[in-house]
């Protein structure tokens, strides 16, 4: 076991709970980036024709593009994090060892800015000093106290939640008669992205009729505007 490894501890419930509650966040956020992103690229090429091939072959290309595109930006940001915790956990590891009594009363004076008094903080950096010096010094010092996200399982649920998010514009846009193509993928974006941000909303103990209303706003945007350029780029290349 390294020394990073045992600056985490053992994996208790609330390590746990951590674990899950991040992956359902990065899950959400996945999905409706999937949502918003497909439903601005298929709503934009289909004011600008209104050819079903071409709404097929764009909705499948975004999805694609930007499911792995999710999925390689969450390896390199959580494998850039992770190394980088890495470096500063060697980096505290070493200063242990070079000046273990300059390291003691570094931890004791940040109990003490914490409100600790003089005596209760030194006994307090003293006790955990000798429990684990790494750790304590991980926890206060260097904040990580964290649940660590695996790069390739971040990455995977990124692309997965994404896919699944764009399924949700691109099936309506293409299942829907021509008639109703855009009313009925507008309101099949909306209802979802609203039902994710009340989702969001709750992991996070936030209101959940703000965070829809914010999510329902920013797909109405994405699909006004996108849509807005497809037909002036559809009628100035029919000229």
């Amino acid at each position: 076991m390294t020394d990073e490894d045992r600056a985490d501890g053992p994996p208790d419930a609330r390590h746990r709970l951590g674990s899950l509650l991040n992956g359902l966040r990065a899950t959400v956020l996945g999905a409706n980036d999937g949502i918003v992103s497909t439903a601005g690229l298929v709503v934009g090429v289909a004011g600008a024709t209104p050819h079903r091939d071409a709404l097929l072959v764009a909705g499948i290309a975004g999805t694609l593009a930007g499911a792995l595109s999710m999925a390689a930006g969450e390896y390199v940001s959580v494998s850039t994090q992770r190394d980088t915790e890495r470096a500063a956990l060697a980096r505290e590891r070493r200063e242990l060892a070079a000046d273990p009594a300059g390291e003691l009363e570094e931890l004791a004076g940040m109990y003490r800015d914490r409100g600790l008094s003089e005596e209760l903080s030194h006994r307090v950096a003293r006790e955990l000093t000798e429990h684990d010096a790494l750790r304590a010094h991980a926890e206060v010092e260097l904040g990580l106290d964290r649940y660590r996200v695996d790069p390739w399982q971040a990455a995977f649920a990124s692309l997965f939640s994404f896919v699944l998010g764009a399924l949700v514009p691109l099936a309506a846009m293409l299942l829907s008669s021509d008639a109703w193509r855009l009313p009925v993928t507008v309101a099949a974006v909306l209802a979802a992205t609203g039902a994710l941000g009340a989702v969001s909303a709750r992991l996070g103990g936030a209101l959940p009729l703000r965070a829809a209303l914010r999510c329902v706003v920013g797909g109405s945007f994405a699909m006004l505007v996108t849509y807005l350029v497809g037909t002036l780029v559809g009628a100035v290349t029919s000229l």
